[in-house]
């Protein structure tokens, strides 16, 4: 039996609202643009409104998000975007479960 090169703080570190699967996805969806508004955020997610909107709140409290509410054409539009905070905790969310998974023995696909 061999140990894993990867501590248990570690792994206690995760955080734990960006873990949560629906979170995660709204996250990933959000690193690779600039923002995003709540539509196509729905669309990519396949959550509900009210779920997303739920995720999105706690993201937001948490400081990983920004929202932005205001109008265009007299229609009510709500933008999405990562804050510097949300940035960097992905970054190393992304980077500790990585270790995790190389401990683990685990190949790239």
């Amino acid at each position: 039996m061999r140990a894993l090169e990867i501590n248990a703080q570690d792994i206690a570190s995760i955080d734990r609202v960006l873990h949560e699967p629906a979170r995660l996805c709204i996250m990933s969806c959000l690193y690779v643009v600039e923002d995003a508004d709540f539509v196509f955020l729905q669309t990519q997610t396949g959550m509900t409104g009210g779920n997303l909107s739920s995720h999105l709140k706690k993201l937001k409290e948490a400081g990983h998000l920004k929202i932005t509410k205001a109008f265009e054409n007299d229609r009510p539009r709500t933008t999405i975007s990562l804050t510097k905070n949300g940035r960097e905790s992905f970054d190393l969310y992304i980077s500790t479960v990585s270790a995790l998974l190389k401990a683990l023995g685990c190949k790239k696909p």
